[in-house]
């Protein structure tokens, strides 16, 4: 058997293991338990035993539990029980709407309660208006229990209404946003009910855009669980084994390189644009984005959007098409405040290139003819010259580094390097013209000349010539930039002479970038993006970013 057939073979066993070795979330039902220590809460306890009523029954039960309590809040709106009454019997409508699959968008529905009848309804948010309620699924955070290599701490805020976290169903939201969260998307919402006579009216609020809500005569702080919408897609999605195919077999995942929002788009807001990097996708930022997101002063300040892109691929290939896509945004929404980056180990590589003017320094280095000379067939060749000749991107604000491979990596070069960059090959969909490209490159310094265009890994060598050339060139003036790194605590060197300090990928020489303007060594492992103190690092350079814009 000859080793590529080899490689094939093994290929989707090896992918199916390393995706199964890795679970970043399990999402488990809790159990429904309530104990009965108010009024309210008795009605609570009994509406959950009425299991064999019908659910417009059981909402007419849950509503007068509701009822109660907000009668209990308005003597005393800091009364903890009555609102933990009013948030359970709120997720339980939430929950018997969504297992019925009611639709409540267009009319009413008479609910029977124990002093007459209801008659419930919901309003669509502005953010649901285009679809009816049955396109989504709405599911109480209060069900779930969360466990995974992602999913370490649940952060909420305590406050009033029932979290929520929905998801579509039914259609594809890329179809009509090509910015949108994505074709799964999950977020979170908080549910509150408010009554005008024996109308009770369901509202569905954005905790990413609203801090307090007003019920009765009473504002409250109002409740979110930021990490249940997450941590749930994380569990149904399992989006580990779809990184490791976007390494592996990048030719199938092509056109699923995106620039996509977190959030709706609020024009007043920062985008903050997290970079992922080799064998991840945007799933691997979830700790750090349910800490920012836990912080009132990110949530009133930012909005996250992502960069996601098949890592197989060269990565100035992919820092080319963001730029693209950057252009793409820009004239979607021409008010955005200016980005600021973080980008995580190669996702810091693709935002480097966003920061600086190449000129033909990268190209002189491997063509000795000019651009004009140089023929590359059609628009694969146009990506070459466009991921080799590249200015600043004039949005760009202000860059976070996390675990950078800046200056490459010597395992691209060791014996599992070498195997890994053989599991990926040379882009089987870019042959033709990598062999092209190949062709018309001179020889490197040390007499190595290229076959094939190469793959992500093999441009992680530190004697790449376009991680040696971009390093030379000095990062666009203006454009502040700042460094957080891992290191294991094994101690080592910090350049380039054995032993290493490193985070067990990526050694210190390799992610330190003169001229930042903080550098802050982690205790941690090479997802220094996932750890509490690199979060509050971010955290505290977002906020320095807010202080200096506004002087």
């Amino acid at each position: 058997m000859k080793f590529p057939t080899l490689l094939r073979f093994i290929l989707p066993p090896l992918v199916c293991w390393m995706a199964a070795c890795s679970t970043y979330s399990k999402a488990k039902r809790e159990p429904l338990n309530y104990e009965a220590r108010t009024p309210a809460g008795e009605i609570i306890v009994a509406t959950l035993k009425k299991r064999s009523e019908t659910p417009q029954t059981r909402i007419g039960g849950y509503l007068d539990a509701v009822e109660m309590a907000t009668a209990a809040l308005k003597s005393c709106s800091d009364d903890s029980t009555a609102r933990a009454d009013y948030n359970f019997a709120s997720s339980r409508i939430v929950e018997e709407i969504n297992d019925a699959e009611l639709d409540l968008t267009q009319s009413a529905i008479p609910c029977q309660g124990a002093n007459g009848e209801w008659l419930f309804k919901v309003q669509t948010p502005k953010r649901l208006a285009d679809h009816t309620f049955t396109d989504f699924r709405v599911v109480p955070a209060d069900r779930y229990l969360f466990r995974g290599k992602l999913v370490k701490n649940r952060s909420v805020k305590q406050g009033l209404g029932a979290a929520v976290v929905v998801s579509n169903r039914g259609f594809d939201p890329v179809k009509q946003d090509p910015f949108a969260q994505g074709r799964y998307s999950y977020f979170g919402m908080t549910v509150v009910i408010d009554f005008k006579g024996r109308t009770c009216v369901t509202r569905l609020i954005d905790p990413l855009t609203q801090e307090n809500v007003t019920v009765g005569e009473n504002t409250y702080p109002l409740a979110a669980d930021f990490t249940a919408p997450i941590a749930l897609a994380l569990a149904e999605l399992k989006p580990r084994r779809m990184e490791l195919q976007k390494l592996f077999n990048p030719k199938d995942f092509r056109d699923s390189t995106r620039l996509a929002r977190l959030q709706p788009y609020e024009s007043q807001k920062v985008p903050l644009l997290l970079i992922h990097g080799l064998g991840d996708s945007q799933a691997t930022w979830a700790p750090m984005v349910e800490a920012l997101r836990s912080d009132p002063i990110i949530r009133q300040h930012y909005q996250l959007w992502f960069f996601s892109y098949p890592t197989g691929y060269p990565y100035p290939m992919s820092a080319a098409i963001l730029r693209e896509k950057l252009k793409a945004i820009k004239k979607r929404y021409p008010d955005h405040k200016k980005i600021v980056v973080v980008g995580h180990s190669m996702g810091g590589m693709i935002a480097r290139t966003l920061i600086t003017d190449s000129g033909r320094k990268i190209w002189d280095a491997i063509f000795d003819a000019p651009p004009v000379q140089v023929s590359l067939l059609n628009e694969t060749g146009q990506l070459v010259k466009d991921s080799l000749i590249f200015k600043h991107q004039p949005d760009i604000k202000r860059v976070i580094f996390c675990s950078a491979s800046l200056g490459g990596s010597d395992l691209a070069t060791s014996f599992i390097g070498k195997l890994g960059a053989k599991l990926i090959g040379s882009p089987s969909d870019f042959k033709k013209e990598g062999r092209e490209f190949a062709m018309l490159t001179k020889p490197r310094d040390d007499g190595v000349t290229l076959k094939d265009l190469p793959n992500s890994i093999e441009l992680l060598d530190p004697n790449n010539r376009f991680i040696n050339t971009i390093n030379r060139i000095l990062v666009t003036a203006g454009i502040p930039y700042h460094s957080i790194m891992g290191d294991r605590g094994k101690g080592g060197n910090l350049n380039h002479t054995k032993p290493q300090s490193t985070d067990g990928i990526v050694p210190y020489w390799s992610s330190h970038i003169a001229g930042a303007k903080s550098e802050l060594i982690v205790p941690s492992h090479h997802w220094s993006n996932q750890h509490p103190i690199a979060i509050a690092e971010v955290r505290r350079i977002l906020i320095q970013h807010l202080r200096e814009s506004s002087e």
